[in-house]
Protein backbone atom coordinates (compact mmCIF):
# COMPACT_ATOMS: atom_id res chain seq x y z
CA UNK A 1 0.00 0.00 0.00
CA UNK A 2 1.52 3.70 -0.69
CA UNK A 3 1.70 6.05 2.20
CA UNK A 4 0.78 9.46 0.89
CA UNK A 5 1.80 12.59 3.40
CA UNK A 6 -0.60 15.92 3.60
CA UNK A 7 1.45 18.93 3.59
CA UNK A 8 0.20 22.07 4.64
CA UNK A 9 2.21 24.96 3.68
CA UNK A 10 1.88 28.83 4.81
CA UNK A 11 3.12 31.29 2.08
CA UNK A 12 3.39 34.97 3.55
CA UNK A 13 0.93 36.77 2.40
CA UNK A 14 3.37 39.42 1.22
CA UNK A 15 4.45 37.02 -1.02
CA UNK A 16 0.86 35.86 -2.81
CA UNK A 17 -0.14 39.44 -3.26
CA UNK A 18 2.73 40.00 -5.09
CA UNK A 19 1.91 37.09 -7.37
CA UNK A 20 -1.18 37.95 -8.22
CA UNK A 21 0.04 41.41 -8.93
CA UNK A 22 2.39 40.26 -11.80
CA UNK A 23 -0.62 37.80 -12.85
CA UNK A 24 -3.13 40.92 -13.07
CA UNK A 25 -0.26 43.04 -15.08
CA UNK A 26 0.08 40.10 -17.14
CA UNK A 27 -3.64 39.54 -17.95
CA UNK A 28 -4.07 43.36 -19.04
CA UNK A 29 -0.22 43.07 -20.92
CA UNK A 30 -2.47 40.26 -23.45
CA UNK A 31 -4.94 42.78 -23.45
CA UNK A 32 -3.10 45.41 -25.57
CA UNK A 33 -3.67 45.81 -29.33
CA UNK A 34 -0.27 47.89 -29.94
CA UNK A 35 3.11 46.10 -29.95
CA UNK A 36 4.62 46.50 -26.91
CA UNK A 37 7.33 45.53 -24.28
CA UNK A 38 5.15 45.18 -21.52
CA UNK A 39 4.93 41.34 -22.05
CA UNK A 40 8.77 40.88 -21.89
CA UNK A 41 8.68 42.56 -18.60
CA UNK A 42 6.10 40.29 -16.85
CA UNK A 43 8.04 37.40 -17.99
CA UNK A 44 11.31 38.70 -16.26
CA UNK A 45 9.03 39.39 -13.06
CA UNK A 46 7.99 35.61 -13.37
CA UNK A 47 10.95 34.05 -13.48
CA UNK A 48 12.24 35.84 -10.70
CA UNK A 49 9.44 34.69 -8.85
CA UNK A 50 9.65 31.45 -9.88
CA UNK A 51 13.48 30.95 -10.16
CA UNK A 52 15.10 33.60 -7.94
CA UNK A 53 13.15 35.36 -5.52
CA UNK A 54 11.83 32.40 -3.47
CA UNK A 55 13.72 29.47 -4.20
CA UNK A 56 14.62 28.13 -1.24
CA UNK A 57 17.26 25.69 0.09
CA UNK A 58 17.23 22.41 -2.78
CA UNK A 59 14.90 23.28 -5.37
CA UNK A 60 11.49 24.78 -3.07
CA UNK A 61 9.83 27.88 -4.81
CA UNK A 62 6.71 29.12 -5.97
CA UNK A 63 4.68 29.45 -9.28
CA UNK A 64 1.67 30.11 -10.75
CA UNK A 65 -0.86 28.60 -13.10
CA UNK A 66 -3.40 30.37 -15.15
CA UNK A 67 -6.47 28.24 -15.70
CA UNK A 68 -8.00 29.64 -18.09
CA UNK A 69 -9.77 27.64 -20.56
CA UNK A 70 -9.51 24.47 -18.53
CA UNK A 71 -12.31 21.84 -18.19
CA UNK A 72 -14.08 22.89 -14.27
CA UNK A 73 -15.86 20.77 -12.29
CA UNK A 74 -17.58 20.73 -8.21
CA UNK A 75 -14.40 18.13 -7.25
CA UNK A 76 -11.89 20.29 -8.69
CA UNK A 77 -9.93 20.96 -5.40
CA UNK A 78 -7.53 23.47 -6.76
CA UNK A 79 -9.81 26.11 -7.18
CA UNK A 80 -12.86 28.89 -5.88
CA UNK A 81 -15.51 29.33 -8.50
CA UNK A 82 -18.28 31.34 -9.25
CA UNK A 83 -20.70 29.52 -11.77
CA UNK A 84 -22.16 32.10 -14.37
CA UNK A 85 -25.48 31.14 -15.39
CA UNK A 86 -27.64 27.79 -14.31
CA UNK A 87 -26.42 25.49 -16.10
CA UNK A 88 -23.71 23.08 -14.10
CA UNK A 89 -22.71 20.59 -17.15
CA UNK A 90 -19.93 20.96 -19.14
CA UNK A 91 -18.30 24.05 -17.80
CA UNK A 92 -15.29 25.66 -18.41
CA UNK A 93 -12.84 28.50 -16.88
CA UNK A 94 -13.74 31.96 -18.69
CA UNK A 95 -12.36 34.25 -16.22
CA UNK A 96 -9.39 34.10 -13.86
CA UNK A 97 -9.12 36.33 -10.91
CA UNK A 98 -6.31 35.10 -9.37
CA UNK A 99 -3.96 31.49 -10.43
CA UNK A 100 -3.12 28.98 -8.72
CA UNK A 101 0.02 29.11 -6.96
CA UNK A 102 2.31 26.13 -6.10
CA UNK A 103 4.78 25.84 -3.62
CA UNK A 104 7.51 23.46 -4.38
CA UNK A 105 9.69 21.35 -2.91
CA UNK A 106 12.09 18.24 -3.24
CA UNK A 107 10.86 14.86 -1.46
CA UNK A 108 13.02 11.41 -2.02
CA UNK A 109 14.56 13.29 -5.31
CA UNK A 110 11.50 14.35 -6.47
CA UNK A 111 9.62 17.65 -7.03
CA UNK A 112 6.21 17.92 -4.96
CA UNK A 113 3.65 20.58 -5.60
CA UNK A 114 1.37 21.54 -3.39
CA UNK A 115 -1.12 24.25 -3.51
CA UNK A 116 -0.46 27.26 -1.90
CA UNK A 117 -3.53 29.42 -2.85
CA UNK A 118 -6.62 28.74 -4.89
CA UNK A 119 -7.64 30.06 -7.89
CA UNK A 120 -10.63 32.32 -7.99
CA UNK A 121 -12.40 31.76 -10.79
CA UNK A 122 -15.34 32.11 -13.14
CA UNK A 123 -16.77 28.85 -14.74
CA UNK A 124 -20.02 28.72 -17.59
CA UNK A 125 -21.05 26.12 -19.62
CA UNK A 126 -18.92 25.84 -22.50
CA UNK A 127 -21.40 26.41 -26.23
Amino acid sequence: MQDYKKIFVKVPQPYLDLINQVFEIEKKALQLKEDNSIQRNVNKLKDLIENELFKGDEGAGLTYHNPLGEKYSQSRTDCEACIAGTETDNLEIVEVIKPIVFYNYIDDNKTIKTIAQKAVIVAETRN
